[in-house]
């Protein structure tokens, strides 16, 4: 919905010509765009947002269940994120060195495995997807190695980064198989802001966008990848 801005016009009253003329202010407004508000939710109908949400927390569920059983995954490089970002006098760091860090962070499969450079991040930061949102650094580490329990296989890759302002998008695809009986498979395209601290240069927010509809993701899920064994052994012949 637009907002508006008041501001003054001058307009003539006609009076009697002995008496002096008198200047009325009557308010007037303009229109102005409507600003985006930034942790604005994706719409959608409200059963959909529920079985979405269901999905979310019974797919958290599941890889906490998964990591009692399985081996972590491995992505070649798992201590390269334990390097510290240095800073300035004021405490702040260097925004190429956390975007540089965030880059690195891909080729670590960091959306799977947790491993990602934590310094670049604030403890509280706010992570969103269009399930939902939460705080906390930690929970979001321990959700993506969780979630990482349940991929037979993965992968992920950053296409392209632009750098803004006040924040950073990466463009990404991403593909998996995913341990379930069914064996099915996910694959999308999508793009993460990185929103930045004026402070402390770290990241204070990160929210994911998928360019598939919130449903067309669900239905991935629950499809069965048929063929896909036969695929494989007839291409390794």
């Amino acid at each position: 919905m637009a907002s508006f801005l008041p501001f003054t016009s001058i307009t003539p009253q006609t009076s009697h010509p002995n008496r002096r003329r008198q200047i009325v202010h009557k308010p007037r407004f303009l229109a102005k765009n409507p600003t985006t508000n930034p942790s604005a939710k994706t719409s959608g109908s409200q059963p959909e947002n529920l079985l979405l949400k269901i999905a979310w927390y019974g797919s958290e569920f599941l890889g906490v269940a998964a990591s009692l059983l399985r081996t972590p995954p491995k992505t070649g490089d798992d201590d390269g994120a334990s390097s510290e970002l240095s800073v300035d006098g004021f405490g702040r760091i260097d925004r190429a060195a956390a975007v540089d860090s965030i880059k690195e962070d891909f080729q670590r499969s960091y959306f799977v495995t947790g491993n990602l450079a934590v310094d670049a991040y604030e403890e509280d930061c706010e992570f969103a997807d269009p399930a939902g949102s939460f705080r906390g650094l930690s929970r979001f580490k321990r959700n993506c190695t969780n979630f990482g329990y349940l991929l037979e296989q993965s992968n992920m890759k950053l296409m392209k980064w632009e750098d803004f302002e006040d924040k950073g998008i990466g463009h990404w695809r991403f593909s998996c198989v995913m341990l379930f009986p069914w064996k099915p498979i996910l694959s999308a395209t999508g793009y993460t802001e990185y929103f930045f601290d004026e402070k402390s240069g770290k990241v204070c927010r990160h929210v994911e966008h998928w360019n598939v509809p919130k449903m067309a993701l669900l239905k991935q899920i629950l499809r069965p990848s048929r063929g896909r064994k036969g695929k494989k052994s007839s291409s390794e012949k």
